[in-house]
């Protein structure tokens, strides 16, 4: 009896020890996942503070964590089971929609050029207060976009992984990229809120960096509406790019990597940087003149009456 007991606790260890390794190998791989998706995560960080822009402070965090909700909702229910099934059954079909995903995030982020270029009339006279539900649905499709690219990035990290594991793995790469972007996105707009309670306080050097906190946010945080713009152009062109080079149309994507490298080798002891600064200036180039071409049918399109 206690033999049989002693053996059924081995097994039992054995069992655990093989579940931890498991675990720990889901735990690397989603490592490794979400470190060849940081880029799409920055441009997620940046694109979302301008969301909340403007309204009154104290519903800054709850719309947030709105957005958040929405944006794990979409990594999981529906980006998830379609990512692994295209995968599984349709891998050609990921590409194209991921195009799809980029042509929309070119057109927001030409959009919002368009916007800031129209004379202060035209955009005073269509500019209307938006409610909360406005603004968390125009977040959490943009975030879409984001979080199929970062979805997708990832399931290319982990093909040769068991279907199973496939899923676990993105499921955790959703949780720890969702709680990161929205983690940071909420202590940004919160800092000048931040920086109004330290410059209360009876500490010299606490005021005088919660003074420069606050003087400094607002400059901030229209810095981050310029570069989540930005973002949106340089993922979205760096999406469809990628794309007709795996259809078969990789001399734009090509021209622009040997402009980059050219770029490159005249700056040796920078080339690294150049190179990333050349290839992201030229994505975001494409980006907003594909955006700018489907902006502009949509504004030139026949009005119905």
């Amino acid at each position: 009896m206690s033999g049989g007991l002693v053996a059924l606790l081995d097994d039992v260890a054995a069992i655990a020890k093989l579940a931890a390794a498991s675990l720990d190998d889901i735990g690397a791989a989603a490592g490794k996942a979400s470190i060849k998706a940081v880029g799409v995560v920055v441009d997620d960080t940046a694109v979302t503070p301008r969301y909340v822009a403007g309204l009154s402070p104290e519903r800054e965090l709850p719309i947030i964590w709105k957005i958040a909700r929405g944006s794990l909702r979409n990594k999981i229910v529906f980006i998830l089971p379609a990512a692994l099934l295209l995968s599984q059954f349709l891998p050609w079909a990921i590409t194209p929609l991921l195009m799809l995903g980029g042509s929309y995030l070119c057109f927001e982020g030409a959009e919002k050029v368009y916007e800031a270029l129209r004379p202060r009339g035209a955009a005073h006279e269509s500019a209307e207060p938006a409610d909360e539900k406005t603004v968390v649905a125009g977040a959490v499709r943009t975030d879409f976009i984001l979080s199929a690219e970062i979805m997708a990035i990832s399931l290319g990290e982990v093909t040769d992984q068991p279907l199973l594991s496939r899923a676990l793995i993105l499921v955790v790469v959703a949780v720890l990229i969702t709680a990161l972007v929205y983690g940071v996105v909420g202590l940004i707009v919160k800092m000048d809120d931040i920086g109004l309670k330290l410059a209360k306080t009876r500490s010299g050097t606490a005021r005088l960096i919660g003074r420069g906190l606050v003087r400094g946010m607002p400059g901030v945080m229209a810095v981050l509406s310029v570069v989540g713009t930005a973002a949106m152009l340089w993922v979205g062109g760096h999406i469809v790019l990628d794309g007709l080079e795996k259809f078969g149309f990789g001399w734009p994507a090509h021209t622009l990597h040997d402009l980059a490298h050219a770029a490159g080798n005249v700056l040796p002891f920078a080339a690294g940087v150049v190179t990333w600064l050349v290839e992201t200036l030229g994505s975001g180039l494409c980006g907003l003149l594909l955006g700018a071409i489907i902006v502009g049918a949509l504004h030139l399109r026949p009005k119905k009456h």
